[in-house]
């Protein structure tokens, strides 16, 4: 009898859950706004939450007056024991935390997973308190982005709405992590929906708003830095920031190439040796803060002394040389932490010596070192990052003064000009690639409406397995009529090859396998929301007649194919 009841009871319960969440889709409009302010307030209860243990870990590990032996010891053992963890547990927490955060709302269907965001949550709080120079800013971002994603999931929301909470979360971390609500919604919309005027703008305010107010009700109202008040001594000054932002453009450029190297190397290793290359940046870390203990952590105590003028000349340029090499080691090497929080304190250090060597030869002309550090973050974010506005806006928000914004949109612009030119790809979207993963750029929003792939891909047979000759390619497609095949091995597509490659290939060496003629990272091919122009022009570019069609994802998994005869029946180009 009991058991009856208990059954009835469970069924009213399902169906009492079950007819909440219709009701809950029928008010999607409604939900989303008052889901804003939940995960604005989550988000900033996390992020508060996340100074705090960072910080009060920090103090235990390296107290006042502490041995040096700590300096040494604790990055290493952090690095070594948090690469497990990420190995075996999280392996989506490694990182920054923002190309990951891009990469669910387009690659994804907005989807991040709870463990995701409790491993980057406690593998990052853990990985900074030990010394490692990396910022927590980005992981913020995935923190934020992965509540919105948890609770839109756990509410039945429609994909469509889960992705736009994405957005919503990452600015409500970054309005908590800085202090600075206006920076945050910026920030939210021109990095990671590309779109400053997306139609998510209204919850994102209103997320990155209560956000803010949670961070002061916790922490109370502090700023990041205490700067003093800015003022341009002469207009030859000018001159002077324009120079900073030249050298915040090839510091930004040196900074991206060296990280995006040194990560292409340590993903050569042996997937086995995944677990313990964070050591090498730990190690790297631990020899450079035995020497120089400003080296350790993210050093937000020591911009306030750049900005301050209380940071001397040499050490200034010392520090720009070990925290360039301390940051791109920890984070090529795969410990959990962002590169937000490093590029300001390294534009901090670089406006610093410049402004040092301006006032020493022009005292009389230029304002003190500390106005020339302010400047000199907001350059080296600029070009590293490559969201000038949010540049300009956090740099206002952080001074409160109009005087400091035309040296800061000189500086961001020289910067972000000479970055792009010298690198062209962002690092967000370069570290996505490197993962295998493709984001959307602004020319595949303005093709959304045109005639996309996914519309006419098929099936892909024309196949062809890596680990086989170019002999044994060439006797079974011997017999065909396609020209152009795709290249598999255990991950998926590697490759594209055609006939006169094989052909040519038989010459030189006709026992070389399919794999060593294709570049398993780097190969044509598209995606299912990409236009078919942008089909038909890869096609012409490399001499083939099929692309495949890959998931945003992960570029070997293969979705289909698409052929040069599929791409000229939907643009009504009979056949000859």
């Amino acid at each position: 009898m009991s058991e009856t009841v208990q059954t009835t009871s469970g069924s009213g319960w399902k169906a009492w859950l079950l007819l909440r969440a219709a009701e809950l889709r029928q008010r999607e409009g409604q939900v989303f706004l008052v889901l804003a302010l939940v995960i604005g307030a989550l988000t900033g209860l996390a992020v508060v939450a996340f100074i705090l243990l960072t910080e009060r870990l920090g103090m235990r590990l390296y107290p006042v007056g502490g041995a040096p032996w700590r300096r040494v010891l604790f990055p290493v053992v952090g690095s070594l024991g948090i690469g497990y963890l990420l190995y075996r547990y999280f392996p989506d927490a490694r990182g920054s935390g923002v190309p990951q955060t891009k990469a669910a709302l387009f690659a994804r269907e907005g989807r991040i997973t709870l463990r995701t965001v409790l491993g980057k949550f406690f593998c990052t709080s853990a990985t900074l308190a030990s010394g490692i120079p990396l910022g927590r800013e980005g992981p913020s971002v995935q923190v934020g982005a992965g509540i919105g994603s948890v609770l839109g999931l756990s509410l039945g929301l429609r994909t469509e709405q889960v992705k736009k909470l994405i957005p919503v979360g990452a600015a409500a971390a970054i309005a908590a992590a800085f202090n600075m609500p206006l920076a945050a919604v910026v920030f939210s919309l021109e990095e990671i929906v590309g779109d400053l005027h997306a139609p998510v703008m209204g919850a994102v305010v209103l997320a990155s708003a209560t956000a803010w107010m949670v961070l002061r009700v916790s922490l109370g109202n502090n700023p990041l830095f205490k700067v003093p008040q800015y003022q341009l001594v002469h207009p030859a000054e000018f001159a002077v920031y324009a120079v900073l932002g030249v050298a915040g453009g090839l510091v930004s450029v040196a900074f991206t190439k060296l990280l995006l190297g040194m990560r292409a190397r340590f993903r050569r290793f042996p997937a086995r040796t995944v677990w313990f290359q964070p050591l090498a940046g730990g190690l790297l870390v631990g020899v450079m803060g035995w020497f120089v203990p400003q080296v350790l952590g993210v050093g937000y105590g020591f911009v306030g002394d750049a900005l301050n003028g209380k940071m001397a000349f040499q050490l200034m340029v010392l520090l720009i040389v070990l925290k360039l090499l301390a940051v791109t080691t920890s984070y090529a090497s795969g410990n959990a932490g962002g590169i937000f929080g490093p590029s300001l304190f390294i534009g901090a250090m670089l406006g610093g010596t410049v402004g040092t060597v301006a006032h020493h030869l022009f005292p009389a002309y230029t304002a003190t070192p500390g106005a020339y550090a302010l400047v000199g973050m907001g350059a080296v974010f600029a070009g590293i990052v490559r969201a000038p506005m949010t540049s300009v806006l956090m740099i206002f928000e952080m001074t409160q003064d109009y005087a400091v914004i035309v040296p800061l949109m000189i500086a961001n612009l020289v910067s972000l000009f000479i970055a792009s030119r010298l690198q062209h790809e962002p690092i967000y979207e370069a570290l996505a690639v490197q993962d295998g993963i493709h984001l959307p750029k602004s020319e595949t929003h303005r093709r959304h409406g045109q005639c996309q792939v996914v519309r006419v891909m098929q099936t892909a047979s024309q196949l062809l397995p890596a680990e086989i000759t170019v002999r044994e390619a060439l006797e079974r497609v011997h017999a065909s009529e396609a020209r152009t095949w795709l290249v598999t091995d255990r991950r998926g597509v590697i490759g594209v090859i055609n006939l006169a490659r094989l052909e040519r290939e038989l010459v030189e060496d006709a026992d070389k396998k399919l794999g060593e003629l294709v570049d398993a990272l780097f190969f044509p091919h598209v995606h299912p929301d990409q236009g078919l122009d942008l089909a038909l022009e890869r096609m012409g570019a490399n001499q083939i007649e099929i692309l495949p069609v890959v998931n945003r994802a992960d570029v070997h998994k293969l979705e289909g194919s698409v052929t040069l005869r599929d791409v000229l029946d939907a643009y009504g180009v009979s056949r000859a």
